[in-house]
């Protein structure tokens, strides 16, 4: 059996973007003389939405924006944070309180363009999520949650009026009175497998319909779907499978969770068992292609090796900043 890559602890712990050192400091988002203050002596952080940059004032970002700027320093990768006098002329409403840093300094996010800073690059949660400090991965993941919350909803869903930012970026007002709160949409990704150790024991990937392309990696991943009115997150594993692949589940196991705001899912991680003698019959809509793998293919595909998915392709898996490389890799390793 081909070794897998040495697992790290932090990524081993929770998934990727589950980490956080920063207090939020909910108590401070309505006290606005402090957080005027707070600006003063604030690590800003510049989030770059895409094309069409936008921010609490309204606009459409790229539906997957959200980059900003990083060093590499000694193998590791750390945020770039700038003075708040650095920062293009901004609205108080524009400024994003993400909370209170560990040595007691504010942190803010600015929805902005990215200077060109020498020694820096720009970069996005998919790029170095997985490798970002546990405070940074915290930062990023919410600046670029509650930015693009902001960019997506310039008016009220209720009225149409337009909207304005308050509450250090965590709520937006319209005329009419009307409050509206950050947008979190609930979604499961399961891990299906057939419940055997060792390198033979396998589990159940599928190809998203939507990933068509001339790469030449057909890259694979666990199954997901959003939640239901009225149904359990438990539920929707079952009904999910069951339409995507038109595969039996049982034993459905809740791992772990991390936002995912692309633009504002919370990843709910299950494991699930099916018996793989049952014929998998793809959904065209929503998945091109699934099939079975053994942990000697995952664990070689890891390592960097070349698996066939025919037609003169490889076998990708998903980046390591999702949740889903999260559920495969701690599978791979018999938990």
């Amino acid at each position: 059996m081909t070794a897998p890559p040495p697992a790290r602890s932090t990524v081993d712990a929770l998934p990727p973007l589950a980490r956080s050192h920063l207090d939020r400091a909910a108590h401070r988002r309505t006290d606005h003389a402090w957080l005027a203050k707070a600006w003063q002596r604030a690590r800003v952080l510049l989030v770059d939405l895409g094309p069409g940059q936008a921010g609490p004032g309204g606009g459409s970002p790229a539906a997957r924006g959200g980059r900003a700027l990083v060093r590499d320093a000694d193998g590791r990768v750390e945020l770039v944070f700038t003075d708040p006098e650095s920062v293009p002329p901004t609205e108080p409403s524009e400024r994003l309180f993400l909370g209170v840093d560990t040595d007691g300094t504010p942190v803010f996010a600015v929805p902005a363009p990215l200077p060109d800073l020498p020694g820096t690059r720009a970069a996005s949660l998919r790029d170095v999520g997985e490798l970002l400090s546990d405070r940074d991965a915290g930062i990023l993941t919410t600046a670029v949650a509650l930015g693009l919350w902001h960019a997506r909803y310039p008016y009220s869903p209720a009225n149409g009026l337009p909207t304005t930012a308050t509450d250090g970026g965590w709520m937006r007002v319209d005329e009419a009175g009307g409050q509206y709160w950050p947008r979190t949409d609930p979604a499961v990704i399961v891990l299906v497998h057939d419940g055997e150790p060792g390198p033979d024991g396998r589990c159940l990937l599928g190809r998203n319909a939507a990933w068509a392309g001339a790469s030449a990696v057909r890259r694979f991943s666990c199954l997901a779907g959003f939640v239901e009115a009225g149904e359990s997150a438990e539920q929707t594993v079952v009904r999910e499978v069951a339409e995507e692949v038109g595969v039996q589940v049982s034993r459905v196991r809740y791992v772990a969770s991390q936002a995912w705001p692309f633009p504002c899912s919370l990843m709910l991680g299950f494991t699930a068992y099916a018996d793989p003698r049952q014929p998998v019959r793809t959904d065209p809509q929503e998945i091109s292609e699934a099939r079975w793998f053994t942990r000697r293919e995952i664990a070689a595909v890891l390592a960097g090796e070349e698996v066939p998915a025919g037609d003169g392709k490889r076998v990708g898996l998903p980046m390591a900043a999702s949740i889903a490389h999260f559920l495969i890799r701690r599978w791979l390793q018999g938990d």
